[in-house]
């Protein structure tokens, strides 16, 4: 696991100390000092965004629920009406950046080695790499995980988590950080329940609201045939939003920042 989020430290430090015994040692609680620096710099990314009429979207989930798979159906469906560019996040490999490439859009592939997220200064070095001109539309691929990415703010306006039905209808209960984070929940994979006996839809909701969330979830299926028709109206209800007076408030999902 990764050193920067404090799952790699040995035991769990306490955030109301400074430091905490270690076996003969004393462990400093550097994990408050990171998140402060990650939120600096996450800031300078949502100004860089800002000042470029970006509209930036993180798109977490679990590994194989379906992530480039949407994205890639959502380029090929919106490229002719907006602007769109992609960073992705891999432990390895650029996989999944040439795949969007593929697509006729720009991707820069984030490699982390073995951080299990992205963060916002792996983000801000990729900026260097890609040109905001013109973008209308930037979706940020995290790196699968259910845990860390939720506790990252990258610089994004919107998060957004998938849910495959191909894993457990008790997710949202399970790991309530991330889906507490989430702008919009997407359930991907749906053509799948034909086959699938163990996953409910109805159940998965529940588990939603019984975090205590008026968060929307939307039903997706991104191959075969192809079902995005809610998630295309949800990005274009928030684009427009990005573009409205700021007195214009966005029902779909709560943004992180106005413009």
């Amino acid at each position: 696991m990764c050193k920067t989020c404090g799952c790699a430290l040995p035991r769990a430090i306490d955030q109301n100390s400074a430091m905490q015994p270690v076996g003969p040692f004393r462990a400093i609680n550097v994990v408050q000092d990171i998140l402060a620096a990650n939120d600096r710099t996450a800031a300078h990314n949502r100004t860089h965004f800002d000042e470029h009429g970006v509209l930036a979207i993180n798109v977490m989930s679990s590994p194989g629920a379906g992530k480039t798979a949407l994205l890639e159906a959502t380029i090929l469906a919106l490229k002719s009406r907006y602007r769109i560019a992609v960073i992705e996040g891999d432990l390895e490999t650029e996989n999944d950046a040439n795949r969007i490439r593929a697509c006729g859009v720009p991707a820069i592939q984030i490699t982390t080695g073995t951080a299990c997220h992205l963060d916002a200064s792996l983000v801000h070095q990729a900026l260097h790499d890609m040109s905001l001109d013109g973008i209308d539309l930037l979706f940020i691929e995290n790196v699968g995980n259910l845990v860390c990415p939720a506790s990252f703010d990258l610089g994004q306006h919107l998060n957004v988590t998938l849910l495959s039905v191909t894993e457990g209808d008790d997710k949202p209960a399970k790991y309530p950080v991330i889906f507490r984070a989430s702008d919009l929940v997407v359930l991907s994979k749906t053509d799948l329940l034909a086959v699938l006996e163990d996953f409910d839809p109805t159940r998965a909701a529940t588990c939603l609201r019984n975090l205590g969330l008026e968060t929307t979830m939307i039903h997706t299926a991104a191959r075969r045939v192809p079902s995005i028709g809610a998630w295309l109206d949800w990005l274009t209800a928030a684009l427009e939003h990005r573009r409205a007076p700021r007195s214009v408030v966005f029902s779909g999902a709560t943004a992180h920042q106005d413009a």
